[in-house]
């Protein structure tokens, strides 16, 4: 279990986006609605420290910003400029003979009180103006974390959009042999670093749901033999059963709104969808079918649930009001969809498609329409949104290997890479941004 206090230091940051200067209008821009972008050029030089801690700040950054797929960091044996102040005006035709349209420039020093202090500033290097500057105080264990948090800021300067990388993802961490193996509830930063256990792996956990409240996951667990929904509480650690049901229950998500934590319950061989009010704890039924209705996730503004049924024969997705009203079939492609997930930013719905022997990962709008095909393999399962909509991270179990692994891809579909983990991993969560 993780010490309550360790994740308080984790979480603690202060002194955020102090700005040096009024943004110029930037010249420097992508538009990311245009489909597949061309990486745009950046130099990202090694943050002015008295130690390696500079260079640290800045390889996570520059890690990101390539990750995201928008970016193109230059590599750093082509720079011509050393930036000795990064306070001062660079030479612009030294960063434009090698084509970065855009350069990060910054320093790191110690604070009296023993914090660190990280500036940055972005620089359009064709327009010769500063674009954006902002400084952080933190504590030194914390630098990762102002790596994430500036590599956002470049992001949303240059995209117009918000970023997503200090953020975190829980998962279900596995090891051990395929007929014997041990799951763990876990939780990483969005790019695989600072991976800890959230439990002890003696009981079987699935599907973990960040709160949005950032503070509380719920997930499913067999401890005792017996399936229960739990609330774990990041902070100080402690857990709950959300309650007891006959049968097995499956997919918690919590709603919008954090109040309430929507479920499928298994009686007499069907399931269906409950929702639960976290403060009085009463339940409200939402399905009533013969069929297994599984899977539910709400819309952002929490009016609408997706959730796949097999009520026609075989797994789809349908859309209902809040209240169960309005049930409506939306897929009707070849092959069975599951798992679906609606996008932070509403305008999609994610899902794993089985069909041909192979799952795939897609994406529909909320009536069904456009449905797009991401990536397809072996199989891959368990979409889950980055809280700006435009990335995804799913599992995939390759053919022959050990165990499933975990992906992250955009929207395009053409920026598909591993997020490394230290054992197997499934049913990963994407947290909101943090605070």
């Amino acid at each position: 279990m993780l010490k309550p206090t360790l994740i308080r230091v984790m979480l603690a940051i202060a002194g955020m986006a102090v700005m040096f200067a009024a943004p110029a209008q930037a010249r420097v821009e992508i538009n990311i609605n245009r489909g597949n972008v061309e990486p745009l050029p950046i130099a990202i030089t090694d943050f002015i420290s008295g130690n390696e801690l500079g260079a640290q700040i800045s390889g996570v950054i520059a890690a990101d910003l390539q990750r995201s797929g928008l970016f193109a960091p230059v590599n750093k044996a082509a720079f011509i400029e050393k930036i000795s102040d990064p306070g001062k005006m660079p030479r612009f035709e030294d960063w434009k003979a090698i084509n970065a349209q855009a350069l990060v420039t910054g320093r790191v020093t110690r604070e009296g009180d023993g914090r660190l202090r990280a500036e940055f500033r972005l620089w359009d290097t064709f327009g010769g103006t500063q674009m954006t500057g902002q400084q952080f105080f933190t504590q030194p264990e914390n630098w990762r974390r102002v790596a994430h948090i500036i590599a956002d800021a470049i992001y949303k300067q240059i995209t117009g959009e918000n970023g997503y990388f200090d953020t975190r993802v829980v998962f279900v961490s596995e090891s051990g042999p395929k007929n014997a193996r041990v799951r763990q509830l876990a939780i990483m930063d969005q790019d695989g670093f600072n991976v800890r256990s959230l439990t002890n792996g003696k009981d079987i956990v699935l599907t973990p749901r960040f709160s949005p409240n950032r503070q509380e996951v719920t997930y499913m667990s067999f401890e005792g033999q017996q399936p229960r929904v739990y609330l774990l509480q990041l902070e100080t650690g402690q857990r709950e059963v959300v309650g007891n049901f006959p049968g097995m229950t499956f997919s918690p998500r919590f709603s919008p709104d954090g109040q309430k934590v929507i479920m499928s319950l298994q009686q007499e061989g069907n399931s269906n969808i409950y929702t639960m009010d976290l403060r009085s704890r009463t339940t409200t039924r939402l399905t009533n079918t013969a069929a297994i209705d599984t899977s539910p996730s709400y819309s952002p503004d929490g009016s609408r649930i997706v959730f796949e049924s097999d009520r026609g024969g075989r797994q789809q997705l349908y859309v209902m009001g809040a209240d169960g009203s309005g049930q409506t079939r939306i897929s009707f492609g070849d092959g069975a969809y599951s798992t679906p997930v609606w996008s932070p930013r509403g305008d999609l719905i994610a899902f794993t498609k089985q069909s041909g022997g192979k799952f795939s990962i897609g994406v529909m709008k909320p009536d069904g329409s456009g449905e797009r095909i991401l990536t397809t393999g072996f199989h891959n399962e368990g979409p889950t949104w980055a809280p700006n909509g435009r990335v995804l991270m799913f599992f995939r179990q390759n053919a022959g290997a050990g165990g499933p692994q975990l992906y992250s891809i955009d929207l395009t579909g053409y920026n598909e890479q591993q997020i490394k983990t230290p054992s197997f991993a499934s049913d990963p969560a994407w947290s909101p941004l943090l605070e």
